[in-house]
């Protein structure tokens, strides 16, 4: 970018509060733009890294809940409300969406290019995983419909305010598709392969889960599935369903709670294979797993049904039968693994070619 003037940028991101997947695509943007103004419903300090902390998150009125970090996904329905930034002086708006932050207004004459997680997934293709079953009676599962109802059209009439989406996998660009009736561009998320390597240390007895503890994650397949077999499990993560999962693991289950990337990286090294139950809309762990030379046992949909395949063992149904037979499976063919073409997989997904892509993808629409 040297010679180039700087276009002005603004990002928007649905929250700040940990470093995941979506904070993980956002920061090495930060540091390539350091000038640039971010925009969040609400930021957790301290939980992010220093290069996204530089650019001063602006918060929505949310920030100003007592506690708020402890119930936000609560307040879905405020949200949008919440959502409503007045961005100028700017020669492109990027959001990092999943939930609100695509449907931020930007200046007339201004591009808006959504780096789209998913179409709010609580409204769309996973109603059931976080609304459905016994938790809900009949009185609040029909309010949430309505709800949900009207967050559906909501997402719909403001998926127009982006005039360019970039979809993290195959399996986004075709919910794009569907949910918005737009085109997409895929560009998958960045994964540190130099961060990610293998290490000539021995593979221990246990399994692992790296994850946020929400319902869709399905961290209790995983656990049920251990349990019954009493393969032992180790669980780096935490997040709502924290007490529930603690609650129904056995002895052989061990919860470490959120940990360091040189934690994480550590467990993946030693862990017998990672264990994916989820249906994720790309899924970076397994790919952080691969750069590791580590084996992925993992829910043969979404994002890991790219990565994984041909390379880790995939299974179909997901129950604790189909993960235990998984398990199984892979078990009986570990042998036959290998962590080279693993990596391989990974370098696929390096954190370079994201940069790369997505800077020449902004700089085109900045010369627009």
């Amino acid at each position: 970018m040297l010679g180039m003037s700087q276009p002005r940028l603004v990002f928007v991101h649905d929250w700040l509060t940990g470093m995941r997947g979506g904070e993980k695509c956002l920061e090495p943007l930060c540091r390539l733009w350091p000038d640039a103004r971010l925009y969040t419903l609400l930021h957790s300090k301290g939980q992010i890294s220093p290069a996204i902390e530089h650019l001063r998150p602006k918060t929505s009125f949310l920030q100003n809940l007592p506690r708020v970090e402890r119930y936000y996904r609560y307040l879905l329905p405020v949200m949008p409300m919440a959502a409503r930034w007045h961005l100028d002086d700017c020669d492109l708006v990027l959001s990092f969406s999943h939930c609100v932050a695509k449907s931020v207004r930007p200046p007339a004459g201004v591009a808006h290019l959504c780096y789209c997680f998913t179409p709010m997934r609580y409204a769309w293709h996973m109603r059931e995983a976080y609304f459905g079953g016994s938790r809900f009676g009949k009185l609040k599962r029909f309010a949430t419909d309505l709800l949900l109802g009207r967050l559906r059209k909501w997402d719909r009439e403001t998926a127009d305010r982006v005039t360019h989406y970039v979809a993290i996998s195959e399996t986004v660009r075709r919910r794009i598709a569907e949910c918005y009736d737009r085109d997409s561009t895929v560009i998958a998320p960045p994964v540190d392969t130099e961060f990610y390597t293998p290490a000539p240390v021995p593979r221990e007895d246990f399994y692992l889960c790296v994850s946020a503890f929400a319902p869709y994650k399905r961290i209790d397949l995983a656990i049920a599935a251990c349990n019954r077999t009493k393969r032992r499990l180790v669980i780096i993560g935490a997040g709502q369903d924290d007490a529930r999962l603690r609650s129904v693991a056995g002895p052989t289950i061990e919860f470490l709670g959120w940990q360091t990337d040189e934690v994480i990286r550590d467990r993946l090294r030693r862990c017998q294979a990672l264990l994916f139950p989820g249906e994720e809309d790309f899924g970076i762990v397994p790919v952080e797993a691969m750069a590791c030379g580590t084996p992925v046992v993992a829910l043969g949909r979404g994002g890991a049904a790219e990565t994984v395949h041909g390379i880790g063992t995939l299974f179909d149904e997901q129950s604790e039968e189909g993960l235990i037979a998984a398990i199984e499976q892979f078990e009986r063919t570990a042998d036959r693994f290998d962590p080279l073409t693993a990596r391989q997989r990974a370098q696929q997904y390096d954190k370079a070619i994201y940069v790369e892509k997505m800077q020449a993808m902004i700089m085109q629409l900045c010369k627009k």
